[in-house]
């Protein structure tokens, strides 16, 4: 353990996401935003969403940008494609899960859970 560093003032996150962010990172992030009514941001956007094709590696797929948690996307995934009462399938098998169904049942979906 002596040879273990620590960075004081700095939380660990052990979780699936959000996750720490390197310092090299955030150096590369300390630059002004780009307000998205410039002149600039539908150059940058498309730029940024063709990019996101080469990351997932996907030339027919439509990347788009979500501005939500994982959580807001899964209540619009749920809101825009399921109406009150559809039937629902769900597998129970960790925290996640569970917080699906309990978001599909809130919804107003009757969820199988198995």
């Amino acid at each position: 353990m002596k040879n273990m560093r620590t960075t004081t003032g700095r939380n660990f996150l052990f979780v699936p996401g959000p996750t720490n962010i390197p310092d090299r990172v955030q150096r590369a992030m300390m630059i002004a935003m780009e307000d998205h009514r410039s002149s600039k941001f539908p150059d940058l956007s498309t730029s940024v969403l063709r990019d996101l094709k080469k990351v997932y590696r996907t030339e027919e797929g439509q990347v788009f940008i979500f501005p939500s948690s994982g959580t807001g996307a899964w209540e619009a995934a749920l809101t825009n494609t399921l109406s009150p009462g559809d039937k629902v399938l769900a597998f129970s098998f960790g925290q996640f899960s569970h917080l699906w169904i309990d978001m599909a049942q809130r919804l107003g979906s009757d969820v199988v859970a198995e």
